[in-house]
């Protein structure tokens, strides 16, 4: 009986339409955002005690926020298989790993793909925040490239740090950006076979998917406007007629083509 009580106070929780469970999860997405900081901070006090106790921590956290999700999982190999769960499980591991002595710090970086990607948690951003509603996909977008370029820039600073000039998460950065726009200053010059290799990805990357995600955040490939007759959101945008209902459009436009 108190297994069952609890669950169901898990639930109602995670999944829940109550207040205190918006709270809850907007201070979940809280923890995930000083996980960031942490990742970006604990990049200039590399292996400092205080920061292997933290990283234990986070990870014991993500690992108890993993189990709950588990629990309450209907389905649980579907939940145990899917990617961003994966991410998680990979996250925790990376976090717990140092004690080993291990250093997979670049995969922390993964918790942060959860960030926002929960429908309740989405839902209720478009009732709160009137900017978050108009601008949901340019919101998305700009998420996604945070993601993109701190996995990148973790992934030069875990295979680069001691190259001359990448010591901490901002040179790393620093290096990232420069090759992901090809500006290439040539300051910094990843060493050996593994730092080209990592150079030539980065820069793969850039020519592609970082400038689509830059376009995504200057002019979005749909606009949301709601069909008065199918409800339908999500147009071209230069349509005139609903493609679902075939009803006359009147979308604001700034004329540009």
């Amino acid at each position: 009986m108190a297994k069952r009580t609890l669950k169901k106070k898990i639930h109602a929780l995670y999944k829940g339409e109550s207040r205190r469970a918006d709270r809850f999860r907007y201070g979940l997405l809280m923890a995930d955002l000083v996980m960031v900081v942490f990742l970006v901070a604990s990049s200039f006090f590399y292996k400092h005690p205080v920061v292997q106790v933290l990283n234990v921590v986070f990870g014991v956290y993500l690992l108890v926020d993993y189990m709950a999700r588990l629990w309450l999982a209907e389905k649980k190999i579907r939940y145990l298989l899917n990617p961003i769960n994966l991410a998680d499980a990979v996250a925790i591991v990376s976090f717990i790993a140092p004690l080993l002595g291990l250093d997979f710090g670049f995969l922390r970086v993964l918790r942060i793909v959860r960030l926002m990607r929960s429908y309740r948690l989405l839902a209720r951003l478009r009732a709160d925040f009137t900017f978050f509603q108009k601008n949901e996909d340019i919101v998305n977008s700009t998420l996604n490239l945070f993601i993109f370029i701190f996995i990148m820039t973790e992934i030069v600073l875990v295979t680069q740090r001691g190259t001359p000039g990448v010591d901490n998460f901002l040179d790393a950065m620093y290096f990232t950006i420069t090759a992901l726009t090809t500006t290439g200053f040539g300051d910094i010059t990843l060493q050996g076979d593994r730092g080209r290799l990592v150079s030539i990805v980065v820069m793969i990357f850039g020519v592609s998917l970082f400038l689509r995600l830059i376009q995504t955040i200057l002019r979005p490939s749909k606009v949301r406007f709601v069909c008065t007759e199918c409800g339908l959101y999500l147009h071209e945008a230069d349509a005139v007629h609903c493609k679902h209902c075939g009803d006359v459009l009147n979308i604001p436009s700034d004329g540009a083509p």
